[in-house]
């Protein structure tokens, strides 16, 4: 039972700080973009948002799977089962 929660955890733990990786790069972006001698980086501002996006959606998923297998989610985020046509 414990390694299930340590397991749980670092499943959190992980994309989190992937998520705060992403956050840093997008924070780089712009203030390194204010000095006079650099250009805007495109390329770390879009690496930082899908750095940022994709740990945060994966999350929020593990969480919703986690929350319909104890059936405590609203009626409109079940899984709606296949009704038959006879």
């Amino acid at each position: 039972m414990i390694v299930q929660k340590v397991i749980a955890l670092l499943i959190m733990v992980i994309p989190a700080a992937i998520a705060m990786y992403g956050i840093k790069l997008i924070r780089d972006a712009f203030f390194y973009s204010t000095a006079p001698d650099v250009s805007f980086l495109w390329g770390k501002l879009i690496l930082g948002v899908l750095a940022f996006a994709i740990p945060v959606l994966f999350i929020a998923g593990f969480i919703l799977h986690h929350e319909r297998k104890k059936n405590r989610v609203q009626p409109r985020f079940m899984i709606r089962e296949a009704e038959d046509d006879e």
